[in-house]
């Protein structure tokens, strides 16, 4: 009968942390931070550290150091939308930041969904991350409720409420409309309507339908709102286009599209239309996806600073969590701004 190699035990030979340490000629305390508290070693530790976890090929124990800590090395963020390109930017910054101390990213979409954000809430806090990063505000009472609750950094992104407890990095999605319609009032455009999202529960579009539909009416126009009813956002955008150009003499000058992909849709539909963009109408978008300069003509459109957000969210991750020094006090308001983006179709 052939004899049979036995089978080598799960975690047996694997490198310990204590092997490091003498290796290093460092404690064991010293390896645990260079870690989990890197900032806390002199350059001369990490390197020698450094070395011998290359040499060694040690990994960490994740599980185990989760467990010893309550705390694990993962921060949660859910995002909207995870296939389309707006949170793109946001997502890679982020988790390169996170990355580059040892800390890695779970991910999940809401597809602004409140009951879908719930449910990855749930799920994430059952891991004990290091921290919580939602999008904008516009939570259920559960949620809100979880993320009081939460013993644990909370950072919301993609808006900008300071009133609120968690730390905020963004911008005003109002005043995004309010610099949607001052550009093109500015060049001259005065029946200017806006087409909201086609997708149910993006809210923060909503914010900037209304600074655009308060802008307009303090510069003595008269707010236009156009809602499709198509799902897919060229589609929905085509619809808008169709419909808004059947007005005859009341057709809009200029429109503003909730973002860059309803914009595509309605230019690309005025093209087929006969209609010469942004001699007959204008059109401007939001986002600036990597298409929007691509198009014919280019689309002019308003960009939010999408890795900007990320990075400083992550940096207010780590610091809040003692993994990077703090630079005075934690900055938990974090106003950015966006820019318009002045191409072809506007």
């Amino acid at each position: 009968m052939a004899s049979q190699t036995p089978r080598k035990r799960r975690g047996a030979g694997r490198v310990t942390l204590t092997a490091v340490a003498e290796r290093a000629g460092v404690s064991a305390i010293s390896v645990s931070r260079y870690f989990n508290q890197p900032a806390q070693l002199s350059d001369d530790l990490r390197e020698r550290i450094g070395a011998a976890v290359e040499e060694l090929g040690y990994v960490p124990n994740q599980v185990a150091g989760g467990l010893a800590s309550a705390r694990g090395r993962v921060v949660g963020m859910v995002v909207p939308n995870i296939s389309g390109p707006i949170f793109a930017d946001t997502i890679q910054a982020f988790s390169d930041t996170l990355a580059a101390h040892g800390y890695q990213l779970l991910l999940a979409s809401s597809y602004f969904s409140e009951d879908k954000e719930e449910s990855a809430v749930r799920a994430f806090l059952g891991w004990n991350p290091a921290a919580l990063v939602l999008t904008s505000h516009f939570h259920s009472a559960a949620t809100e409720k979880l993320i009081a609750g939460a013993d644990m950094p909370v950072v919301e992104v993609w808006d900008y409420q300071p009133e609120r407890a968690p730390i905020q990095v963004g911008f005003s999605h109002y005043q995004v409309g309010v610099d949607a319609v001052r550009h093109l009032h500015g060049k001259g455009y005065r029946r200017i309507t806006f087409v909201q999202n086609s997708a149910p529960g993006d809210f923060s579009a909503l914010d900037r339908r209304d600074g655009y539909a308060d802008t307009l009416r303090e510069l003595g126009g008269e707010p236009w709102m156009f809602v499709p009813t198509e799902s897919a956002p060229f589609e929905a955008g085509r619809q808008a286009m169709e419909a808004l150009m059947a007005r005859g003499a009341q057709r809009p000058e200029a429109i503003i599209f909730a973002n860059d992909n309803l914009a595509a849709g309605g230019l690309l539909a005025g093209q087929r239309a006969g209609l010469k963009i942004p001699e007959d109408c204008a059109v401007l978008g939001f986002g600036d996806y990597p298409f929007a300069p691509m198009l014919l003509p280019s689309l002019s459109t308003i960009k939010p600073p999408a890795r900007e957000i990320g990075e400083i969210a992550a940096l207010r991750v780590l610091q809040s969590i003692g993994v990077v020094p703090l630079e005075g006090a934690v900055e938990r308001l974090n106003l950015l701004s966006c820019r318009v983006l002045e191409r072809e179709s506007a």
